[in-house]
């Protein structure tokens, strides 16, 4: 009942030693070194190796150690296989510590006072008080709520956009493509915590920043093919955009010279706003292991009709 692990050798490493401690009795590998195929039943994997169904012809279960599958084409992966994304908790954890830098980089006028020091500009900017800022999450699963929840102590008035109805206390919460112009007319900041569908590739576009309040702020955290680049720049370039912290882009990493790198009203981070736990992750994959024995439904199994 071997566990293969295909994804950052150095934190594969600490999964090892984990398993070690943890589940003695369960064998882990980590990629290239697969031992019998025919043992593998479990794969922990970012991107999957070809031929899975042919590979690890007893294979049971397949976990993205994302919180994402976007990166999977789960067509090769047998439907009767369960697809599970990482639920644990260190995901959110680190993601809430993001967000909450980039909101508040964005409410207190970060970018510009980056751009003041370059030039050696020392010049006030009046405050807005948190009161009077309006933050709108886009995707309403486990790190948006978690998100939400954190954001709640600075004061900012909250809402929510879904594909399906939310309830979230303290947040006013849309959902469907008939309530997003309502949901963004009132949002100074989005963020993006979308997982990227086919009916989400592209959403971040020129239709969507013409229905948020001029001089808005966006955070995207969610895949760099959610924003249509040409229509990002032109609305920084406008001022209908005011700035934006950009966590993850298309392609990635971005090439030598691409205007996002030296754009003064974007702060670009390398697609590490969050990341999994290996201490936390283990302890997640023990348990979706130990469910599925027991013929229990799986945390984070994919619907993949719908992509997540």
């Amino acid at each position: 009942m071997t566990v293969l692990y295909k994804a950052n050798m150095v934190r594969g490493a600490e999964w090892a030693r984990l398993f070690a401690e943890r589940a003695p009795d369960i064998p882990f590998r980590l990629w290239p070194d697969i031992g019998n195929p025919a043992d593998v039943r479990h794969l922990v994997a970012w991107v999957p190796p070809d031929d899975i169904a042919t590979t690890f012809p007893n294979l049971e279960l397949v976990f993205s150690v994302g919180a994402g599958v976007d990166q999977f084409d789960t067509s090769k992966v047998p439907a009767h296989i369960p697809l599970v994304r990482m639920l644990e908790p260190g995901i959110a954890e680190t993601m809430v510590e993001y967000v909450t830098m980039a909101v508040l980089a964005l409410h207190r006028d970060l970018l510009h006072f980056i751009n003041q020091q370059k030039q050696q500009v020392w010049r006030e900017i009046r405050i807005t008080p948190a009161k009077r800022r309006h933050v709108g999450v886009m995707g309403l699963g486990q790190l948006g709520q978690a998100v939400l929840a954190r954001l709640k102590a600075f004061g900012f008035p909250l809402s929510g956009w879904n594909r399906s109805p939310r309830q979230i206390e303290g947040v006013t919460c849309y959902a469907g493509a008939d309530a997003l112009p309502d949901f963004l007319a009132q949002v100074d900041i989005l963020v993006c915590l979308l997982p990227l569908t086919d009916q989400t590739r592209g959403i971040l576009n020129a239709d969507l920043f013409a229905c948020l309040p001029r001089g808005a702020g966006l955070v995207n955290v969610g895949r760099g093919p959610h924003l249509v680049e040409s229509d990002f720049l032109a609305a920084l370039d406008s001022g209908a955009l005011s700035g934006a912290v950009l966590d993850v882009t298309d392609p990635e990493p971005l090439a030598a010279g691409h205007p996002f790198w030296s754009h003064p009203r974007i702060l670009l981070t390398p697609h590490n706003a969050s990341m999994t736990t290996p201490d936390t992750a283990v302890d997640f994959v023990l348990d979706v292991i130990a469910r599925h024995r027991r013929g229990e439904e799986l945390p984070g199994r994919v619907d993949r009709t719908r992509g997540y």
